[in-house]
């Protein structure tokens, strides 16, 4: 019999459940309240993943009442990591599967400039302020400003693109949600430098960056992706028609279509959020008008959202006075310099006024939300072992920190800003 109270529900003579039963209800009271905050999402002025982390700082509250260790970013990252890891999966396949057919050619430009322009001086911006008012190293520097660079497909679905067959809603949150969709994988190779930076330094590694890590991962995620997307489509329309699927079930078909192209990619070593975002994306183009889009979205959107609650919860139950105290003064600076100065200002120079209009460009550059994605890499960082344990921490709550402020921030201001800047009301 076990030795720890209340493990077990089946025990000898009058007996309470313990620990164990209470955090049972406790969950499922929580998630009673994530689903109607769900439902009730387009009927409130701020995002739902607002009630998340709160209902989890609820819990982080109630389990230092309970004298139980809460869990740990660093200690528990490889919970973090994987349950991270498996919301941007679907998430980001479902931003791909989104995006409408006739995209302008302005919108490419200004997708791409958000990439490779905004991206890029986002990550050297942060390292910058990382290096100087921080303290850290110079690969410190570039790992954090490379956590925080992506936007975040999970939470700024808020303020994106509406399912297939929905509403065509054009820019700027086409730009947004494509941005969002395509730079979670496409912030792995910059990681990747920064990991290479911290743990060996030096320049020797360039040529193999350059070459397997950017050129190769990336380039073989993208086009296996887009394949599997495509092929994924056609097999499920001939199996839709030939009845080995049934309708009511297409929409947990996304679940396996997306683990199997992420899986694969992820085997032959290239960037498995790049194959899902791309494989989302050529899905859609696959007879792009068919009725089976609509209940494949829903399904991904669906446990997306359910991941998204997860993780939020699991941040929210992590937050401490320590942890939140770990970045300091120059960190929690960070956070107002992000948010409200680097990416609005990198936006509205980039992004000219040829491409959309001065309220749509302010929009562009508000919404830069960070979140899942963020803490997933924070995760991975955590997991490569190649900062000193002080450095780690700050990595770690700077982000955390930096995650939070954003999804309360965005949260509270997404519906309002939208009607004022976007439609006018």
């Amino acid at each position: 019999m076990s030795n720890v109270p209340g493990l077990f529900s089946i025990a000898p003579g009058w007996h309470l459940g313990g620990l164990y039963s209470v955090a049972l209800a406790a969950v499922g009271i929580t998630v009673l309240i994530g689903v109607a905050a769900m439902t009730q999402q387009h009927e409130r002025t701020f995002s739902a993943s607002v009630f998340y982390v709160a209902l989890g700082a609820v819990g982080a509250v109630a389990l230092s009442v309970l004298d139980v260790p809460p869990l740990d970013p660093e200690g528990d990252h490889v919970l973090l990591e994987r349950l991270a890891e498996l919301a941007l999966i679907v998430a980001v396949f479902a931003a791909g599967l989104t995006i409408e057919r006739h995209v302008q050619r302005r919108s490419w430009v200004s997708i791409g400039l958000l990439l490779v322009l905004v991206m890029p001086l986002t990550i050297l911006a942060i390292a910058v302020f990382g290096m100087w008012a921080m303290g850290l190293s110079f690969g410190a520097a570039l790992l954090l400003g490379a956590v925080l660079a992506p936007t975040d497909p999970v939470l700024a679905g808020d303020v994106g693109l509406t399912a297939p067959g929905g509403e065509v809603i054009g820019e700027p949150r086409l730009s947004l949600h494509t941005e969002a969709g395509f730079n979670d994988g496409l912030a792995s190779p910059f990681v990747v430098l920064g990991l290479f930076v911290a743990e060996q330094g030096g320049t020797g590694w360039i040529g193999q960056w350059l070459a397997a890590d950017l050129l190769y991962s990336a380039g073989a995620g993208l086009l296996l992706g887009a394949a599997a997307g495509f092929a994924a489509a056609a097999a499920l329309t001939r199996a839709r028609d030939g009845a080995l699927v049934s309708r009511e079930l297409e929409g947990f078909v996304t679940l396996g279509i997306v683990l199997v192209i992420y899986g694969v990619t992820e085997a032959i070593g290239a960037y498995g959020l790049l194959a899902v975002f791309a494989a989302g994306f050529s899905f859609r183009r696959y007879e792009f008008d068919h009725e089976m889009h609509r209940p494949v979205h829903h399904g991904a959107e669906a446990a997306g959202k359910t991941l998204e609650l997860l993780v939020l919860l699991m941040l929210g139950t992590m937050l401490t006075t320590a942890g939140l105290s770990a970045p300091g003064i120059a960190g929690w600076l960070l956070v107002p310099l992000l948010l409200l100065i680097i990416r609005p200002a990198l936006v509205y120079a980039t992004v000219g006024p040829k491409l959309m209009s001065r309220h749509a460009r302010v929009f562009l550059g508000f919404f830069g939300v960070r979140g899942v994605a963020a803490l997933f890499y924070a995760a991975v960082v955590v997991d490569a072992q190649v900062l000193n344990a002080v450095e780690q921490h700050i990595v770690v709550w700077t982000t955390i920190v930096c995650v939070v402020a954003s999804i309360v921030i965005h949260g509270l201001s997404a519906t309002p800003l939208t009607r004022r800047w976007l439609d006018g009301h």
